[in-house]
């Protein structure tokens, strides 16, 4: 009895199920924000801002 309560050596496929489908909202999630108008703004603006820097 005490060998099975202790025998958890991988995750089941429940716990694979889960993990895969909090992993895709993560990335739809990332995804979005990161395409969205204001971050391609704001990152275009430092790129320009970089480029169009004096260096001396």
């Amino acid at each position: 009895m005490l060998r099975l309560a202790a025998d958890e050596a991988g995750m089941s496929t429940a716990e694979y199920a889960i993990g895969t489908i909090a992993a895709a909202a993560f990335g739809a999630i990332l995804y979005t924000v990161v395409t969205g108008d204001n971050i391609v703004n704001v990152l275009t603006g430092i790129i320009g801002k970089a480029l169009n820097t004096a260096v001396g």
